[in-house]
């Protein structure tokens, strides 16, 4: 049973990837998520032609598909009297209404949380925004590699000090993915309180929060100790040889991440072939072994060395301590605890052409939500009015006039 939200209908006036993601987990779970596009060009992430160093090309836009899965679509003219009546009559039938717009705009085109209410006063209200709904850069735009990634101290966190360069984000929409999955958890506490309560609520998650949220316990620690989180130099030896990367023979990087070194020193000397290690005094105990830690660690690196990262698989298969092979995006994908666990899911675009999404990561009763494709730009737009009670010489007179696609 995935579809818990099934009855559900979200209203959403938002574009890219922050605010949208949120809608589509929440789509996966059953909602049903009307998406009101620029009446014009749709959202602008359908412009969007590469990203990073890969460009979206062909009849499937990953990037369009990741965070607008399972939507309906409706090109409607907000700034016109009669678009902002649809959007108000498509409230009053909606549980929560959905939008990145900022502060200025949504007062310009009359969708601010008072006017939404006017039409529906039972709604959640839901913004994402990226600094927050409060402060000196409350009206300000942002992305995920602004808010989330360089203010939230998240790109200094990461920034190896062995060189001056600063890292991007490891993928595109990577805060904009974890910000939205925060959205929807925050609108499912909302619409819980409701259910209790009868009382809406407004919603306010921003990139800028979820960034800092992410580094909280990094943020806590400068904090108390004042001074910022960096990342430690590559040559700088931790306290424990079992918390550590080692490359292997291929180029390849093998991660231990063996919190109680001593508990898993003797097992790791036995799958090594070096048995007589669990007995060396400077490794026999935990504390002797934290405090020979570099010499641990110059006997393990060329050990580690000395086999293909496929190899050191088969042998630390039974190894009881925590160990990861580091992987790049198709070896994830094709991780058998991905594949096992339904982490990925086909769909087909609207030519029939099959792709893979990830699935959203809740689960409930031990089956992932099957993702349905996103939808054409304005796909829904009749099917949407007509069910507002609207006629076809109605719905024509609106299209003749450019107030809907």
């Amino acid at each position: 049973m995935t579809a818990i939200l099934r009855g559900v209908r979200i209203l959403e006036v938002a574009e890219h990837t922050f605010v949208p993601a949120a809608s589509a987990v929440l789509a996966d779970l059953g909602a049903d998520v009307i998406k009101i596009e620029h009446v014009e060009r749709g959202d602008a992430m359908r412009g969007l032609a590469s990203t990073g160093m890969m460009a979206t090309t062909g009849s499937v836009h990953a990037l369009l598909e990741h965070s607008n899965r399972g939507k309906r679509s409706l090109g409607l003219d907000l700034t016109s009297t009669d678009g902002q009546e649809i959007l108000y009559r498509l409230a009053a039938t909606s549980d929560v209404f959905l939008t990145n717009k900022l502060p200025r705009v949504r007062a310009k085109l009359r969708f601010d949380v008072d006017q939404i209410r006017k039409a529906n006063p039972k709604i959640i209200y839901v913004s994402g925004t990226g600094q927050g709904e409060r402060g000196p850069d409350a009206d300000k735009g942002s992305y995920d590699s602004l808010a989330f990634w360089a203010r939230s101290g998240t790109a200094m966190g990461v920034k190896r000090p062995e060189y001056d360069l600063l890292p991007n984000p490891p993928g595109p929409g990577y805060g904009d993915s974890l910000g939205g999955m925060t959205i929807a958890g925050g609108i499912m506490g909302a619409l819980f309180h409701r259910e209790r309560t009868g009382e809406p609520t407004t919603v306010d998650i921003s990139l800028l929060g979820t960034g800092l949220w992410a580094m909280g316990q990094a943020i806590a620690l400068s904090l108390l100790l004042k001074t910022p989180w960096t990342v430690p130099p590559a040559d700088q030896i931790t306290n424990n040889p079992l918390v550590r990367t080692y490359e292997t023979q291929d180029g390849r990087q093998l991660m231990l991440t063996c919190l109680q070194a001593g508990a898993y020193w003797a097992p790791l000397c036995e799958i090594i072939g070096r048995p007589e290690l669990t007995t060396d005094p400077r490794f026999a105990s935990h504390e002797a072994l934290i405090t020979h830690t570099t010499e641990a660690v110059a006997i393990l690196e060329p050990v580690f060395a000395a086999a293909t990262l496929d190899e050191w698989r088969q042998r630390l298969e039974p190894f009881t301590g925590q160990w990861a092979a580091v992987q790049h995006t198709l070896e994830a994908a094709e991780d058998p605890q991905t594949v096992a666990n339904g982490y990925l899911q086909e769909c087909h675009a609207a030519d029939g052409t099959p792709f893979h999404l990830v699935a959203v990561p809740v689960q409930y009763d031990s089956e992932p939500a099957v993702p349905r494709r996103a939808p054409e730009f304005n796909e829904h737009g009749e099917e949407i009015l007509a069910g507002l009670g609207l006629d076809w010489d109605a719905i024509v007179d609106l299209k003749v006039r450019g107030v809907v696609a």
